[in-house]
Parts: structure tokens; sequence; C-alpha cells
């Protein structure tokens, strides 16, 4: 009974020997897949998040890459603080001017260059018309000492300055009209040799001569007027004046004039204009003393 019951409990000890023996591999193997996910997952945890944090890094550092020229053409495009205030005024208030009035106020600085052709005419009107101007001062001083003097111009009855120089027409504004030649044709004069001289003169300055020329041509019609259909009679002097001071008005028109196709045609129809004034007032003339002409032939 003894020996039995020692082999019923050798029989149980072994019995669970290798049940124990078999309980260890199944936890040494969970114990090694927890530590292997425990690992992967630590290790995959910290590989995503260094490639995540890497991305993030590189994304970033493009970003800010990509978005630095579009500065930096900004920073370009804005005037440095190194900038003279001087010229950023004068940008803004460029910008702020309105279009029509920089163009106007630019057109009316504008330098402008005077052909030799033009120059040259407009010199030889101002002298011949200042000749003929201190002319007519000359024998208007010798006339008013002596009322019995002959100018030298008076050739016949028509063609006679003293007959002229006598009425209340040559003394329109309360003195000798001849005096207004003299000042009138000096500008004339300093404004041929300037240009003449490669003076480039702004538009505003021919602007200005040909709105003072254009009196001048006003009176002149006044006074051949008054000399053909009321006086009766013909200056020489003051021909030469009335010839001379339609061509200044156009050199003076003609120069300050713009650009363009309507500043192309009056300049060449101003030619135009011109020879037909002169033909009408040689018809006038030629009309109104034919009774006297017509005897000379």
């Amino acid at each position: 009974m003894s020996e039995q019951s020692n082999d019923d409990d050798r029989r149980a000890t072994t019995g669970d020997a290798p049940d124990t023996t078999g309980d260890a591999p199944v936890a040494a193997s969970s114990v090694t897949g927890s530590r292997e996910t425990g690992s992967g997952q630590t290790g995959s945890g910290q590989t995503g998040s260094e490639q995540t944090g890497s991305e993030q890094t590189v994304s970033g550092q493009t970003g800010s890459v990509a978005t630095a020229p579009v500065e930096a053409a900004a920073v370009s495009d804005a005037p440095g603080p190194d900038a003279p205030a001087s010229d950023v005024t004068a940008e803004a208030a460029a910008g702020e001017r309105p279009a029509g009035e920089s163009s106007a106020l630019g057109g009316l600085l504008e330098p402008l260059r005077t052909s030799i052709t033009a120059s040259v005419v407009m010199l030889a009107c101002g002298i011949i018309g200042l000749v003929a101007s201190s002319a007519l001062v000359l024998e208007r001083i010798e006339l008013a000492l002596d009322p019995n003097y002959v100018p030298s111009c008076s050739i016949n009855p028509i063609l006679s300055c003293g007959t002229v120089m006598k009425t209340e027409q040559a003394s329109f504004f309360g003195f000798t009209n001849t005096v207004l030649g003299l000042p009138a044709f000096a500008v004339i004069i300093t404004t041929g040799v300037l240009a003449l001289g490669r003076v480039k003169l702004p538009r505003w300055y021919w602007i200005g001569q040909t709105l003072a020329t254009t009196l001048g041509f006003i009176f002149v019609n006044y006074l051949a007027f008054q000399s053909i259909y009321r006086i009766n009679a013909l200056c020489p002097y003051c021909m030469v004046v009335w010839t001379v001071t339609p061509i200044i008005l156009v050199l003076s028109f003609r120069q300050a004039l713009g650009r363009g196709r309507v500043s192309t045609a009056l300049r060449d129809g101003a030619w135009v204009v011109l020879v037909v004034w002169y033909a009408i007032i040689i018809l006038m003339a030629g009309e109104r003393f034919w009774y006297y002409w017509k005897t000379l032939f």
C-alpha cells in the first residue's frame, strides 16, 4: 500500500511537471511577443514621428523658400529707406496728378528745335521790320519838326507816307503807331538769333509769340483797310511791315503746334492762308487804285 501510494505521488509530480513545462513556453512567447510588439510599436512610433517631423520641417522650409521670392520682389519694388524723400514725393505726386494735366504741362515746357531755314527767315523778317519801323519813326520826327517836310517814302499821290502819317489812324493809341514796331521787331530778332544758335525755346514761348504776333497782324489788317478805303494812300514803309508780320506769325504758329495729323495739316495750311492773304491785299489795292495804276502803262 505504501509502495502504491508512493508511485501515485511520483506520477502526480511527474504529470504536473509537463504541465508546468508546457505553460512556460507560452508565457515566454507572450512575454517575447509583448516585447516585440512593444519594441515594434515604439520603433514605429518613433520612426513615424521622426518622419512626420522631418516632413513637416521640409514642408515648412519649402513654403518659406517659395514665399521668399515673392516677398523679395515686393521689397525690391517698394522704395527703400535710403531712397530720397523728394523722389518718393515726386512719384506720389505724379501718380496722383491727372494724365491730361501732366501731359499739358509737359507739352508747354517741351523745348523745341527750330530749323535753320525758319530761323534765318525769322531773323531776316525781324531785321527788315526793325529797319522799316526805324525809318518810319525818323520820318515822323522830321514831319513833326517841319510840317512842310516831304518824307523819302512819298513817291506819288498814291504811294505817300506823308499823307498817311498826318491822319488820326496813324496815332490809334494816342501816339504814333511807328514806335510799336521797335520793341516788337527787337523781340523777333532776339528769337531769330537764339533759334539760329540752336537754342531750344520752350513751347510756351512760341505760343506767347504767336498770340502777340496775332494781335499785330489784326492791327495790320485794320491799317491796310484804312489806307486803301479811307485814307486813299499807301505808305511804302508801312507795307514792308505788312509784308513781314504775317510771315513771322506763320513761323511762330508752326513752331507752337504739337505733333499729330492735325498739327501737320495746320502747318501746311498756314502757308496757303498766307499766300491767299497776300493775294487779297494785292487785289484790294489794285482794284481801289486802278484809276492811277493804269496811267503808268
